[in-house]
């Protein structure tokens, strides 16, 4: 279990994207925002666990570059956000097509943002842009297998919570993976890909194109994608 003890201030700025993926199983139809995607089967084994002398030292959990902020250490009171749960763990799978990949609790996959930045760590999606990708938000604690607690750290939102980063980058879900094991989410405008154990961006499995987002659930039906 990764005892996260170091923060950062995370920068307000509204960064544009967009979404669906591709390399995706069999049949699926990349160009239609509607269809309905077979879903990946991840392999039975996860990657390798953390180092283990890693994973004992409880100090070595705080993101590469992130200063420590007061009371960094202390349990986050601020309430989530409607409809959002804490990203209770995180844990590294290898993918048929996909290779490695970072999937939370549930099963499903993790992101990375090109537009934010690890160095300081710093998210910039926001608005309507955090509708269609919500944040990985913990309570400092999450479970880690096949990733290495000494890659872990948060930033601190704008609204006071505090979101997961790997190796600086924050971390995300994307709202078009409609099942565990999905990657809808990959190139998404050119700057939204599946997160490595280490990180890293995954840059397998990409589409061909740009493909769009779904739209933010504070639009209208009628929209058929949106700018993120």
């Amino acid at each position: 279990m990764a005892q996260i003890k170091r923060t950062v201030i995370a920068v307000s700025a509204v960064g544009a994207m967009v979404v669906l993926t591709a390399c995706a199983p069999a049949g699926y139809d990349g160009t239609n925002a509607g269809a309905v995607e077979p879903v990946a089967v991840a392999a039975a084994e996860p990657t390798v666990t953390a180092d283990p002398e890693v994973s004992a030292n409880p100090e070595a959990s705080a993101t590469p570059g992130a200063s420590a902020s007061p009371g960094a250490e202390e349990a986050n009171d601020v309430p989530l956000p409607d409809g959002v749960e804490l990203t209770e763990s995180l844990t590294g799978k290898k993918f048929p097509r996909m290779g490695s990949a970072v999937v939370n609790q549930d099963g499903f996959l993790l992101y990375r943002f090109d537009n934010d930045t690890n160095d300081p760590p710093a998210s910039n999606c926001e608005g309507q842009c955090i509708e269609v990708w919500p944040a990985a938000l913990t309570d400092g604690n999450p479970k880690l297998k096949g990733v290495s607690d000494d890659a872990v750290g948060t930033i601190t939102r704008p609204d006071g919570t505090r979101q997961i980063t790997l190796d600086g980058w924050p971390l995300y879900t994307y709202i078009g993976d409609k099942k565990p094991g999905q990657w809808k989410g990959q190139g998404v405008g050119g700057t939204w890909f599946v997160v490595n154990p280490d990180g890293s961006k995954n840059l397998e499995c990409l589409p061909k194109g740009t493909p769009k987002a779904v739209s933010p659930p504070s639009k209208t039906k009628s929209d058929s994608g949106s700018d993120y």
